[in-house]
């Protein structure tokens, strides 16, 4: 199943200064190794070691923030809309 991924601007230098970009998976987790086969290092910079989200980096899907539905077990549907947005800090 494919599904529509919004990259912000610190990540287009891995997709070719793509805006948006096409993943498959069945789950968060399946969509950002379907990136990474892509677009290699995007994991890493998604991810920690552990392969768990980086406190820093937020994914929704369809406006629905992950951390409140099942992280990156979050279920995908065909056609949902993932936006990854880095959290923004500042004063």
């Amino acid at each position: 199943m494919a599904v529509s991924v919004k990259i912000p601007t610190p990540l287009r230098r891995l997709t070719n200064q793509e805006s948006t970009v096409s993943a498959a998976g069945d789950d968060v987790a399946a969509m950002i190794e379907s990136l990474e086969g892509s677009f290699p290092g995007i994991k890493a910079r998604l991810c920690d070691d552990d392969g768990e989200l980086r406190h820093f980096v937020n994914i929704y899907i369809n406006g629905e923030d992950i951390r409140y539905i099942d992280g990156t077990s979050t279920e995908l549907s065909d056609g949902d809309e993932v936006s990854i947005v880095p959290a923004v800090a500042g004063g």
